[in-house]
């Protein structure tokens, strides 16, 4: 049998009621002890707002388990990597995303190597795609997340701008905020509501949640509300224009989206015209279009093919992209 102090619940059980009876006598003790037992207050406080503040951190970061580390001894820069990675609003560790990396730069090199490369060829060639689809896959959330959060952003204004009216603080309206519109800003004001209740300034906090999704709208909020508070005025009035600035700005997007859909309708036809012309020859002429899969010089065909596509697919992107 284990004696009295080698049980770890013991042990527990008594720090546990060594705890409790001391907080009773800072509690009922007589008034000579009234400045200690508010010193403990402000002490417990402190911890349990570190405490918070701790847990909301890792929620964030990640547990850092060996792999973290491994990844940021190698990252250059893990800072704006853990940025993007946050942006996308999912758990993605910085040790999970450097798997992903290993193993997308494991399936090019097996790729590269069944096409007859070498293995001198096939190791730069698959480092760099190891590298780039993932970087590519982390944009493709983070935009994503960037466009749900400003379609429903105007909405959150709006509940913000009608509880202003109706009398509540504009602290109380980022709650309501919350619990009503729906993830991802939903999600960016709980974390906001929660910072704000753990002390911070509300500038800061929003300013936190603003770098986490880099979107503009947010940081328009941030600066109306900076600007209101050195300035005055009413603030209701204030965010009602924001709305309506937000709301236009969307149409404006919308527009010149559906006038641009021509265009990435064609650049969407070239781009598989290729892939369309190989499949045909495939069926019509298979010895023909074979040449360019058995032949060390079909593969720098080829590889000159890709490279050309990819640098036409992203000067047409570019060209229908507009920023507003």
């Amino acid at each position: 049998m284990k004696g009295l102090f080698g049980d770890p619940l013991l042990l527990v059980f008594g720090a546990g009621v060594g705890i409790v009876l001391l907080c009773l006598f800072f509690a009922f003790g007589d008034d000579k002890d009234s400045k200690h037992t508010k010193r403990v207050d402000r002490l417990k406080s402190r911890v349990q707002g570190q405490i918070a503040e701790a847990l909301q951190l890792r929620r964030e970061t990640g547990d850092r388990g060996r792999i973290d580390q491994l990844v940021l001894r190698f990252m250059p820069r893990p800072e704006l990597l853990r940025e993007r990675l946050r942006r996308t609003g999912r758990p993605i560790s910085l040790g999970a995303y450097g798997i992903g990396c290993l193993v997308v730069a494991a399936l090019a090199f097996g790729g590269i190597l069944a096409f007859g490369q070498s293995v001198l060829t096939a190791l730069p060639v698959a480092i760099l795609i190891g590298l780039w689809l993932p970087h590519l896959f982390i944009g493709f959330l983070a935009k994503r997340r960037a466009n749900a959060f400003g379609k429903h952003f105007p909405e959150a204004i709006g509940l913000m701008v009608r509880g202003l009216k109706s009398g509540l603080p504009v602290t109380e309206t980022f709650q309501i905020v919350a619990q009503e519109v729906p993830d991802p800003v939903g999600t960016e004001f709980r974390q906001v509501a929660d910072q704000i209740r753990l002390g911070h300034p509300p500038e800061q906090a929003l300013w936190d949640a603003a770098r986490r999704t880099d979107t503009p709208e947010l940081k328009f909020l941030v600066v109306t509300l900076s600007i209101q508070r050195e300035t005055g005025g009413n603030l209701a009035e204030t965010l009602e224009n924001l709305d309506n600035i937000l709301r236009r700005r969307r149409q404006m997007k919308l527009k010149v989206r559906a006038m641009s859909s021509e265009a990435r309708a064609s650049a969407m036809i070239i781009g598989a015209l290729p892939f369309i012309m190989t499949g045909i020859l495939s069926v019509v002429n298979s010895a023909y279009i074979s040449l360019l899969f058995t032949t060390v010089r079909g593969h720098h065909l080829l590889i000159g093919a890709a490279c050309s596509m990819a640098l036409g697919v992203g000067v047409m992107t570019k060209m229908v992209k507009f920023d507003i």
